[in-house]
Order: structure tokens, then sequence, then C-alpha cells
């Protein structure tokens, strides 16, 4: 019987756990790396690929997705973790609340989560987990049974959802959120949401360092007050209407606050999600300093890195807001100063009948999110090569830190015994990101027209090829992760 079920020659593998980049050989067996090393024998394997001298990076853990969101969930996990192995990502984890969007409901997660699972078995074509979000008070009771029984490890506040809405303009919470009559969703939810967790995790102590809680930071006063100002002003359309509706130290005010409530409630384990500015990267450097023993972990997406308000258009709406040039170059700053832990997609494909307001350009009828999983890992290479950002960065960005950090204890490296999940990646062949050319659903892009420097041309999950020469390939082999995993 030969050694290696596949055997993957003729690639530079970066190791991000080693800060190396090796010319050799890729050995799997049975899903997982069994040997990593030069002129590894082509007769001793059961399939042999020539990798043409590109680079073979750990496949991306793209940890902020939103599966579900604007269409049905078993629809998502099937044609979006297409796009997820377009953008050489393997796992994808979602965030998942109840609610308006999602399934559209309330209760609690005792019934709602087995119907996230039921209705997304067996089709996704990357492996996934869940991000879940306590929304009534209900739910923070049952954190340690969707840690002990889903292996959920990861949980989520939206900081704005207090009194603003998903879009922009809403303040209708009680119908929005599905919270039972009487409850609130404010800082003092967050609180004992921060409590609960950290309750978990001391009766947990194994896993402890692996249950984290994650917020979304925009202060929703200041962005309900500036919305009205802009709208009435009327002097800014488009993206740079909405960042100025969403002003940066919305952003900074609700980092201070999230990370005093850590302090507070003594939970270490903090994810400040989706930095978009320069003055919330400041916020959180400084909260750092001011409460050393709090872990604080800073994300930044793709398309925050990739695009600003005058490049794109009103596809491009997000929570928090595409921001001006400087924003943009502040947060590149960050990153190669080592200030940034991962760098997600904040994949919600959004179609453009639901995407688009009766005014298609007005900014503040539009939905929030938009689709880019696709290229989460060709575009932090290509720019951040240019940039001079070392490849072994890029991999511990975009698959190793998230990987650590959430409970993917066998993802985020190909180093032996992890598993064999390998994006192949040519750096010298640039696109145009365009939506005909994309696998996601939605039929537009935020990054349209946009030169993406780097392309993936095969990925692999556990040693099984999902994406072979730019297409997706193969039935969904794509399993729910529970978390911590080995």
């Amino acid at each position: 019987m030969p050694s290696y079920d596949l055997l993957v020659k003729n690639v530079r593998v970066v190791l991000p756990d080693r800060d190396t980049v090796e010319d050799v050989d890729i050995g799997v067996r049975d899903g997982k790396v069994a040997a990593l090393r030069a002129d590894l024998d082509a007769d001793d394997a059961e399939r042999v690929v020539d990798g043409g001298g590109k680079l073979a990076f750990p496949g991306a853990v793209d940890a902020h997705q939103h599966w579900g969101i604007y269409n049905p969930l078993d629809v998502d996990t099937e044609t979006e973790s297409r796009a997820a192995a377009q953008g050489g990502v393997t796992t994808g984890l979602t965030y998942i609340r109840t609610g308006q969007y999602y399934l559209n409901k309330g209760g609690p997660y005792a019934e709602f989560f087995p119907e996230v699972l039921e209705l997304s078995a067996g089709r996704a074509h990357v492996d996934y987990g869940f991000h879940v979000a306590p929304m009534q008070r209900s739910h923070i009771d049952e954190i340690g049974h969707l840690i002990d029984e889903f292996g959920v490890s990861s949980f989520k506040i939206f900081m704005f959802y207090g009194s603003h809405g998903l879009h922009g303009r809403s303040s209708d919470q009680s119908s929005f959120l599905m919270t039972p009559p009487g409850e609130t969703y404010d800082i003092a939810h967050f609180e004992f949401v921060m409590r609960g967790l950290q309750r978990a995790r001391q009766e947990r102590p194994a896993l402890a360092d692996q249950l984290s809680l994650s917020l979304h930071c925009e202060t929703a006063e200041i962005m309900a007050a500036y919305t009205q100002m802009v709208e009435e002003q009327g002097t800014s359309k488009g993206l740079r209407a909405y960042h100025e509706s969403r002003p940066p130290h919305s952003e900074g005010l609700a980092i201070t606050i999230a990370s005093y409530l850590a302090h507070e409630t003594a939970l270490p384990t903090i994810n400040l999600l989706h930095l978009s500015s320069a003055k919330a990267l400041e916020a959180a450097m400084t909260m750092a300093r001011a409460f050393p023993h709090v872990d604080f972990r800073r994300e930044v997406t793709i398309g925050h890195l990739l695009t600003d308000v005058d490049s794109a258009g009103i596809g491009a709406k997000v929570n928090p807001p595409i921001r001006p040039r400087e924003d943009v170059e502040a947060l590149w700053e960050h990153l190669l100063s080592g200030d940034v832990d991962w760098v997600v997609s904040d994949h919600a494909c959004c179609k453009a009948e639901k995407k688009f307001g009766e005014d298609p350009d007005d900014v503040f009828l539009a939905k929030s999110g938009f689709g880019g999983t696709e290229y989460l890992l060709p575009g932090l290479v290509g720019e951040g090569r240019k940039r001079g950002l070392p490849l072994p960065a890029i991999a511990r960005l975009t698959s190793y830190n998230p990987a650590r950090r959430y409970g993917l204890n066998a993802k985020g490296s190909l180093s032996e015994g992890f598993d064999a999940d390998i994006a192949l990646v040519d750096p010298d062949r640039s696109f145009v990101a365009t939506a005909a050319d994309s696998v996601s659903t939605q039929e537009y892009s935020a990054l349209e027209g946009a030169e993406i420097g780097s392309t993936v041309t095969d990925v692999f999950l556990r040693g099984e090829a999902v994406f072979e020469n730019g297409n997706v390939v193969g039935q969904p082999r794509g399993r729910y992760l529970r978390r911590p995993s080995s």
C-alpha cells in the first residue's frame, strides 16, 4: 500500500508556526499532513499533484462569515461555502443569532441551534462552525450547554443593536431582536453576557483559554444622532455619507466601554471585530495598554483593506462602514506593525433585489453587508506582498491565529499532524474582481474592478480536492466542527 493518499510536490510551503517558507513536499494520509520533507517518493502515493512552484498556504480560516443572513441557511451553506473555497478558505465560522434574519425566530438556543445544525448538515464544501450571540437573558444561562452539547466555543455581542437598526435608521428593538417583553439589549446585558461566559470558563478550566467573546463595537446613540445630521444636511452621498453617519469615534467609544466591562467582569478573552478606522485601532491599542491582563485579539476585514469610500459603490455598504483612504492606510500600518491578529471576509451574501432600496442611489435604504470570502487569501497575498508583509505573517493572519483562538486545534498550519487543508496560490498571477467570475450567488461585487494581486488555483480539504484549476469540484464534504476540536 502507498504511504500517502496525496502527495503535493514542487511547492513552497508557508509555515506560520515556524515563520518560514520551505521548498518541501507535502505527504497526506487519512486527511492529515503525514510528512513534510523534500524529495518524497512519487511512487509512494496514490495521487500526486505538481504544484508548479506555487505557494502552499494552510487553508484559510475565515473566522467571520454570515451564512443564512439574507438567504436561507441551507442554501447559503452550499453556495457560499463554494465561494469560500474559491478564496482559499477551508474553514468558515458563521455568526448566528435569534431574531430577524437568519431563521427569523426567537426562543431558546436549545431549540434554535439544533435547527441550525440540521439545515447546514451535508451541504458545505468547507469545514464550518458557528459563533452564537446571547440575545436575551435566558441565553446567558445556555452558554454552558452550548459549549458542552454543541461544541460552541465563541460568543458575540452586537453593541450597536441597543437603539440602532441593522441598516441605519430603525430603532424598533423588540420586533427586530425578537426578545421577550420587558427585556432590553443594552450595556447591562453586555455585562451580564461577559459574567456568564467568565463563569462558564471558570467551570471549564481545561477549555478556558479557547472560550472567547467577540464584539461588534459601535455606539448606537452616536450613530443615531450622526445619521440624522447627515441625512438632514444632504451634502454627502454614497459610502462617504454612510461613513459620516457612523463616525470612527463611535467605534473608539464602544471599544473603550467593552474593554472596561471586560476588566470589570474579569473576562480576559476578548475579540474586537472588523476594526475599520484609525480611531478604532488607536482605541484598541490604548485599551490593551490600560488592561494588560485582558488578552485582546483584533480583527480587520479584507474589504476594509482593499477598498475605500471613493473606490466602491453602494454595494459595499457594511457595518462598520468602508472608510476613507486615510483610514485604509492606517489599517495597513497597524497590520504591518503586528497589531492585527487576523483578517476575515465578514462574508454576507446579499443579492441585488435585497441589497438596494427603492432608490438604489440612497445608501440609507440599502441593506448592510456583502460577500467577499472569495477574495480573502488572494487579496491579502497580493496586496500584502506589495506592502512588504511576510508570507508567514499572511498565513498567521488568515489561518493560524484564528484557529488557535477559536479552538480549531487541527487547523491553521501544514505541520505534521494537522489537517491537510492546503491552498495553492500563484503569487504572480493577478485578476480583476468581477461578480461574473465569483461562484457566490451575489450578483455584484463590492470590489468590482479592483485588481487582486494573486490567484488561488487549487484547494484541498483534509487532503481531498474541493477547488481545482479554478473550479469548485466534488460534492459537499465539509464537516461541522465541535470546538475546541482535537
